[in-house]
């Protein structure tokens, strides 16, 4: 995986780029591989539970595997 730049950049068309960009980028795939897995749970739902994931981790995700956020959330739900 590519480490997070500390740095907010323009990308190639000069749209500004928040430092955080690929941490929404991971969620945003973690919310989707959570969506294949439960398709029973909305997406209100599964983001719910990775924030309990997320409280449960002393308030960060960072530091923490997709899949082991992933297996966490789906116990959760």
């Amino acid at each position: 995986e590519k480490s997070l730049q500390k740095t907010s950049t323009l990308n190639p068309s000069g749209v500004f780029v928040s430092p955080y960009a690929l941490n929404l980028s991971s969620f945003t795939k973690l919310i989707k591989r959570l969506q294949e897995r439960h398709p029973e749970f909305s997406r209100d739902e599964i983001a719910e539970a990775v924030q309990v994931v997320r409280k449960m981790n002393k308030g960060v995700l960072s530091g923490l595997a997709i899949s082991s956020i992933e297996e966490k959330a789906s116990a959760i739900l």
